[in-house]
């Protein structure tokens, strides 16, 4: 039976029994109770310029997508290394590739099967064990690795990055923001994306989590500029031996959107976490 599946089909079901997999371990990994190690990873995670090595891998499924009402998936590979400079700065470096199932968007050509354009970001943020305030600022690049010309637009680029955050008790609440432009004349990109995000820490190492991904393109029709998911979802810090885990699921609701994007969205991630010794 396998045999006869399409990539497609073999490869979002591959997707769905990891995301499935990994739900299932959210309840029976951790221990009854979560000390202080767990809320210290905990926070770790859900701060994106933490001075810690991890490997988020963020599934989003996007439903009703193009003019033919085809499901697009975009999982983003997104390491994260941070690097030391001395006593007072750290430069945190996030790397997210896409990798994209792209439905059929035209009579003419048919689904496809690729990378999107990479965007590194390197953050300089300060050395400081205060949760009052976090921040970092820097660079985003715009690589043209897209592998064909439906997956993105293979033009370079650059633009300003930055994120603010502050931990107050069980609350954490920050937003994260650039703004790209890539390419000259017909082909050139300027695109902005802000990702709000408000996570309120429960006990045993759960969380409830609203995170959108909001974009908008600047060179596109009045009305057509942005898009602006509503949701969220819950996710837990668990552990797998020695080595810890963040997993999270989340619902989204477009309540602005461009005419070929669908109303829905869901995101899995799981993400590795590889804190000093």
């Amino acid at each position: 039976m396998s045999a006869m599946l399409t990539p497609r089909v073999r490869w979002t079901t591959r997707l769905r029994n990891t995301a499935f997999a990994m739900g299932a371990l959210l309840g029976l990994t951790t221990s009854g109770h979560a000390d202080d190690s767990t809320d210290a990873l905990r926070a770790a995670a859900q701060n994106p310029v933490a001075s810690m090595i991890s490997v988020p891998l963020q599934n989003n499924t996007n439903f009703n997508y193009g003019p033919y009402g085809g499901t697009q998936d975009v999982l983003n590979f997104q390491p994260v290394i941070p690097f030391e400079l001395n006593e007072d700065w750290n430069l945190i470096t996030r790397w997210v590739t896409p990798i994209i199932w792209q439905p059929q968007l035209s009579p003419s050509n048919g689904s496809e099967f690729g990378l999107g354009n990479a965007t590194p970001s390197f953050f300089l943020s300060p050395n400081s064990k205060s949760t009052k305030f976090i921040w970092g600022v820097g660079p985003i690049l715009w690589l043209p690795t897209a592998t064909d010309t439906t997956l993105g637009n293979n033009k370079w680029g650059a633009g300003p990055t930055a994120v603010a955050l502050t931990m107050q008790g069980p609350w954490v609440v920050g937003v994260l923001a650039s703004n790209v432009w890539a390419g000259t004349g017909s082909g050139k990109v300027n695109q902005l994306t802000v990702q709000p995000f408000v996570n309120y820490n429960l006990p045993d190492g759960w969380y409830l989590t609203s995170s959108p991904i909001m974009t908008a393109n600047w060179l596109a029709e009045d009305g057509d500029k942005w898009t602006v998911p509503l949701g969220g979802g819950f996710g837990r810090l668990f552990k797998l031996g020695d080595q810890p885990f963040n997993a999270s699921l989340q619902g989204f609701y477009n309540a602005a959107k461009p005419s070929d994007v669908g109303d829905f969205q869901i995101r899995f991630q799981i993400q590795a976490m590889f804190p000093s010794k």
